[in-house]
């Protein structure tokens, strides 16, 4: 006979974390016709993770947005490393600052601990600045991403 086992999905955050993570993704799409994900695994196999989340993004069809306005925050938890990708209908219009500076807020809030809340945090100002750059338009707006947190390894 054979067994087989089921993958477990890593257990990064509470269920109550959890929900507060999906419900920031969701309010900052709220205003906004751009979108958010979040991508979370333990280990980052590149040495530089932008390069990582790059190709996350890619993988994810992030750049199928119809305005090129999707955002990807990257964390690998056990390796302690994040980052922010952005695609380029949304990056310039924030700026480089903006990046650096909500990777920087990211690293001082995980340096504490507070994961969870750090990643809502930096959601809810990356919502903001892409509800600036690119609001809500109720005729043709739709949501063009899942809300979900995406785990991987």
């Amino acid at each position: 006979m054979f067994k087989f086992l089921k993958k477990k999905v890593p257990q990064f955050f509470s269920t109550e974390e959890q929900e507060e993570i999906v419900d920031a993704i969701k309010q900052a799409e709220v205003a906004t016709s751009g979108e958010l994900r979040l991508y979370v695994e333990s280990k980052c196999s590149y040495v530089n993770a932008l390069d990582r989340a790059i190709e996350i993004f890619t993988k994810l069809k992030m750049y199928q947005t119809a305005q090129r306005n999707a955002v990807l925050v990257y964390v690998a938890l056990k390796d302690k490393q994040l980052a922010v990708f952005a695609d380029e209908g949304i990056y310039q219009k924030a700026g480089t600052q903006f990046w650096n500076d909500k990777v920087k807020q990211m690293i001082s809030h995980f340096n504490k601990a507070n994961y969870a809340m750090g990643l809502k945090e930096v959601i809810l100002e990356i919502g903001q600045s892409l509800t600036e750059a690119f609001p809500y338009d109720a005729t043709t707006d739709k949501n063009e991403l899942p809300d979900d947190i995406v785990y991987g390894k």
